[in-house]
């Protein structure tokens, strides 16, 4: 482009690239997320200035920021972010979730697709992830959390991805509640494809989030850095199917490394899909979850959320026995009855000492003499055998 337009074009991107936002949106078309040197450098000068010094070639090369500055055009970003009704988010920003800023890396920017705030959406929220290829137990689990959870006011975030992810974003929505995709590629792309309508639903009641510029395609180490940000933005990770191998596994190590809680949901021990799941209770301390409630309590501050108290199973008289007494009652059969000799043997206790035992049983009402043998009365309803 040459003359007055080319001079145009140069002006409209200069101005942007001197507004703190613009020139983050640029670095984050520049370098991939989770950039150990530009988060450094972002702290320390600025993006503005890191931009410029940058396009200056007065920084390290090494870094290979320079490989996609010919083709950054922060004007088409600009473009392109308000085409797709995005919007973007910097620190400081009264959207941006604070929990972001516990990150050793944290994002550059966001881009979010919804009409509410971030900041607000996740303030109290729960990662609900696992196994793309998840079981019909497990997209169970994952609904009956997600309903419970958004019936208590949480938001449920996850990756919209297939299996779990989408089991629980689908319940968060049935439920009438508000849920968070983060994901790998750009916010206004549908990743995976099918997955287009349910994004869009997720976006009118919560929020569609990204790190990545729009029309940025989904890659394994995106996928990666994508799960610390669903550990940052909430109160605890809840796991509940995952091999040894799954991705959602790093969810949960990116929680436990800002000290944010982590459930996981047991499943049968045979099956595979659960075995990351039973690691995580089993080497790094994680919760066993098994319902909402437990979940919310998790995830809850100090006195809130606590799980309501678990119907007490009703007692039987045999609780209170003493074990000598107990070891007789335990002897004698619920039905035909059995003398008092084959009583004594079966207890171990001798005949004089187990008929006084017998009959403080049978005061008690919890057996019976009939025709020179004994028998349990027969337990009330709710009781259980012992």
């Amino acid at each position: 482009m040459t003359g007055d337009d080319g001079r145009e074009a140069a002006g409209s991107r200069r101005t942007l690239e001197q507004e703190e936002r613009w020139a983050r949106v640029a670095w984050s078309f520049l370098a991939e997320p989770r950039s150990g040197p530009l988060t450094r450098l972002l702290e320390e000068s600025g993006a503005v200035d890191s931009l410029a010094r940058l396009r200056a070639g007065h920084l390290r090369q090494r870094e290979g920021w320079e490989a996609r500055l010919p083709d950054l055009r922060v004007d088409d970003l600009a473009h392109a972010t308000r085409r797709q009704k995005l919007k973007v988010l910097v620190p400081g920003d009264d959207g941006w979730p604070a929990g972001l800023d516990r990150l050793e890396h944290p994002p550059y920017c966001l881009y979010v697709r919804g009409a509410r705030s971030l900041a607000d959406v996740v303030e109290r929220s729960v990662a609900v992830v696992g196994s793309r290829a998840a079981t019909e137990y497990g997209m169970r689990v994952a609904a009956d959390f997600a309903d419970g959870l958004v019936s208590r006011g949480w938001t449920v975030v996850s990756g919209a991805a297939y299996g779990i992810d989408a089991a629980a974003h689908r319940a968060a929505l049935a439920g009438n509640g508000a849920t968070v995709a983060v994901l790998a590629c750009g916010a206004d792309r549908a990743y995976p494809s099918s997955h287009r309508g349910l994004l869009d639903e997720i976006a009118a009641g919560g929020a569609v989030v990204s790190e990545v510029p729009p029309g940025c395609a989904p890659f394994r180490s995106r996928f990666l850095a994508r799960n610390r940000l669903i550990a940052a933005l909430t109160r605890a990770t809840i796991v509940v199917e995952a091999s040894v191998r799954s991705g959602s596994l790093t969810t949960a190590r990116e929680a436990r490394t800002l000290h944010l809680p982590v459930g996981a949901v047991p499943g049968p021990v045979t099956s595979m899909g659960s075995a990351g799941c039973h690691a995580l209770v089993r080497e790094t301390g994680a919760v066993l979850v098994t319902d909402a409630a437990e979940v919310a309590e998790l995830a809850g501050r100090i006195g809130e959320d606590l799980v309501p108290d678990r119907p007490v199973p009703p007692r039987s008289p045999a609780d209170d026995l003493d074990p000598l007494s107990y070891s007789v009652w335990s002897a004698v059969p619920v039905r035909g009855g059995a003398p008092s000799e084959r009583l004594a043997v079966t207890a171990g206790v001798p005949v004089a000492r187990l008929l006084g035992v017998l009959a403080a049983l049978e005061a008690d009402g919890l057996v019976v003499r009939e025709a020179g043998t004994w028998r349990k009365v027969s337990p009330r309803r709710g009781e259980l055998e012992r």
